[in-house]
């Protein structure tokens, strides 16, 4: 309960892409843009994906001080610094699960964002039990638990877009540039 909202707070990126891109590509969509839409989708979930691992290896070094800062000290500085860093494996899944839930609405698949949700609180569930108190790995055991729920909410959405699919998006490539962004010059014509 310590360091979890400080990881959840950094987690929210993934919300901030989700609700404005799927805002975004439903827009496009809605033009009749199908391939635009879906370079807006697959520039957002790289780029996030790209956030994730960052923070993963920014959050590795500076949790020790964040969570010190926090007041942690003694045993529950190292308690949080050691789930923390687990949980961080998982981050760039996280930032995803919380991008796609957004996602699977725009996507008209609601219904698979709920699906993928309770699959994920469920595996947690099953997990921190088997972890904590059939195998008695305790803290480790949860961070863990919580690891494999995140993984599956990011990654099985992830192996759903990138493959066909019955949905207006598909992951593909796209270029490394804000291609959302277009200036018309005073001519007339779009740099």
């Amino acid at each position: 309960n310590f360091i979890m909202p400080v990881l959840m707070i950094l987690g929210t990126l993934g919300f901030m892409f989700g609700t404005g891109g799927s805002a975004l590509g439903a827009k496009t969509l809605g033009e009749g843009n199908k391939e635009k839409a879906n370079r807006i989708f697959s520039f957002l979930v790289y780029f996030a994906s790209g956030c994730g691992i960052v923070l993963m290896f920014l959050g590795f070094f500076l949790i020790r001080p964040l969570c010190a800062i926090m007041g942690a000290e003694g045993e529950m500085l190292s308690d949080c610094v050691t789930y923390g860093r687990i949980i961080l494996i998982a981050f760039p899944a996280f930032i995803l699960q919380m991008e796609f839930q957004s996602f699977f609405v725009a996507a008209e698949k609601p219904d698979l964002g709920l699906y993928v949700s309770i699959i994920c609180g469920v595996t947690n569930m099953v997990l921190d039990y088997l972890f904590i108190a059939v195998f008695g790995m305790g803290l480790v055991g949860a961070a863990i638990a919580t690891v494999c729920g995140e993984c599956i909410g990011g990654f099985v959405p992830l192996i759903y877009f990138a493959a066909k699919n019955s949905s207006p998006f598909r992951l593909g490539k796209t270029k490394w540039y804000p291609f959302i962004l277009k200036k018309t010059c005073t001519n007339g014509s779009s740099e």
